[in-house]
């Protein structure tokens, strides 16, 4: 599989901000009502990787792409079906079709099915016999090229104070009725920052593609604006996304996301914040960060809000006003604006 030629020729360094009003941006399960993670210490909000690649994964396979980590609640098994079924699910090959292929063919026929799996990676822990029928062309585990570091908010959340207590009930056969109470816990607001990585080299394991890279551009936006109309994720808002492509020579900067935070003086208090008009992001370290590392820079690819709010000479302007300093910073060759839907409007 090493040897697979990919197209992905360039390594990425993914910026991604998106905000959360009066919601649980990322529960914890094992907390009592599944309490928003939130950093003991330093009181910023926490999410996990883990939940942003559920949002990409539910988008694509909306988007009709082969997925071999479904959601329950979108796939329509009977069951949840073992890592074989996941397999012939994605694929449509069965035992027979399997055993008619050679070397890594298996393999291959997979990667192209599976989407997620050429962005995430995967574990392949398959029964004996069908891995034995697989061969030894296919690995039990694939390195995902594109991965995300655990999220944090920008600032200190507030709790909501205001919880409710949610109760249900349901009748048995018999007629009986039994109810449970939940406390529904909530931040007032979080402005949550990724930072992720596109890997070339881990690419080629995986035929991860240009055209997938270029999906993730236009995913990543689409999937926080349709993946998260349930009720305790309602009022999330993608609101920045920066994928700084760098030139042919495994390099990455691996920090640009720590030039951006909130302006303190523009911004209201932590405590405060409740929209995204209370926020100015502080964008002055990561403009320097870019200039630094304009020779290894072969393009900008973004796509900003246009009630984001950027700091610029001491004062809040809008995302165009950002983008024409950026434009200055590096070249306008080198920035290129994300059509988000696949339209010119």
């Amino acid at each position: 599989m090493s040897d697979t030629p990919t197209t992905v020729a360039n390594r990425s360094e993914i910026i991604f901000l998106y905000d959360a009003e009066d919601c649980n941006p990322n529960g914890n399960p094992l907390s009592a009502n599944n309490k928003p993670r939130v950093d003991e210490t330093t009181g910023e909000a926490v999410v996990t990787d883990v939940r942003l690649k559920r949002y990409l994964r539910d988008q694509l396979d909306d988007d009709e792409f082969g997925i071999y980590i479904r959601n329950p609640s979108k796939a329509p098994y009977e069951n949840v079906p073992t890592r074989d079924g996941l397999f012939k699910n994605v694929t449509d090959l069965n035992e027979d079709d399997v055993e008619e292929m050679e070397g890594g063919d298996a393999a291959t026929a997979f990667l192209n099915n599976a989407t997620d799996v050429r962005y995430f990676g995967a574990t392949c822990s398959f029964s004996q016999d069908f891995q034995e029928l697989l061969g030894d062309g296919f690995p039990g585990q694939f390195i995902g090229p594109v991965q995300f570091e655990h999220a944090r908010s920008l600032h200190t959340v507030a709790t909501k104070t205001e919880s409710k207590q949610l109760s249900t009930v349901v009748a048995s056969e018999e007629g009986d009725q039994q109810g449970t109470f939940a406390t529904d816990n909530r931040l007032e607001y979080a402005f949550i920052r990724f930072h992720g990585v596109v890997n070339e080299v881990a690419a080629k394991d995986t035929h991860l593609s240009e055209d997938d890279v270029a999906r993730l551009d236009s995913l990543s936006w689409r999937a926080l604006k349709n993946q998260t109309l349930t009720r305790s994720k309602a009022g999330h808002q993608p609101r920045l996304y920066i994928r700084v492509e760098y030139k042919t020579d495994e390099y990455h900067n691996g920090r640009l996301d720590d030039g951006i935070s909130l302006d303190s003086e523009l911004s209201k208090a932590d405590t405060e914040l409740r929209n995204i008009t209370d926020t100015v992001l502080n964008v002055d370290a990561f403009l320097d960060e870019v200039e630094h590392e304009a020779e290894h820079i072969e393009t900008i690819h973004l796509k900003a809000d246009r009630h984001l709010q950027i700091a610029l000479d001491g004062t809040a302007k809008g995302p165009d006003a950002f983008i024409n300093e950026l434009t200055t910073t590096v070249g306008e060759d080198k920035v290129n604006e994300i059509d988000v839907y696949g339209t010119d409007e």
